[in-house]
């Protein structure tokens, strides 16, 4: 009978740290950045964008490099969303990414990134110029 009595009274507590649990702190943002880049072999650009969390604006700089087949030069305009913020601050760092892409005069691209502190990026957009790749690359932001 003992046995019974605290098994039933170990579920009732851990029924109750469950009811009380906290849900994640992580939110979404919405991202726009305007991107340029350009290159032959090795692709180089940067741009700007701002974050949009919790009411408030947060521009930051975007740098980045890419080493593979790169020939020509675009402007891609990326809006989007970031998951897993903890804060404003959480969507700085590098972000790698491995993909392929084009663009001759107009085009789309799309891309899904992610840094150390767990933020993914998804992000699309139109993309204007003549560029054609196949590279491995990142994209650092900082905070303005």
């Amino acid at each position: 009978m003992r046995k019974f009595v605290k098994r039933g009274l170990l579920a009732i507590l851990l029924a109750g740290v469950v009811g009380f649990s906290t849900p994640s702190l992580a939110e979404t943002g919405q991202v726009a950045v305007v991107f340029t880049k350009g290159g032959f072999i090795v692709g180089v650009g940067g741009g700007e964008g701002v974050l949009v969390f919790r009411g408030k604006r947060y521009p930051f700089t975007v740098s980045g490099m890419s080493v593979g087949f790169t020939i020509g030069a675009s402007t891609t305009k990326f809006v989007g969303r970031a998951l897993n913020l903890r804060g404003p601050a959480s969507i700085e760092g590098t972000y790698s990414t491995v993909g392929a892409g084009g663009a001759v005069a107009a085009g789309a691209g799309g891309v899904q990134l992610q840094n150390a502190n767990g933020v993914i990026l998804q992000l699309s957009g139109p993309k204007v110029g003549a560029e054609v790749s196949a590279a491995v690359g990142g994209v650092t932001i900082r905070l303005k």
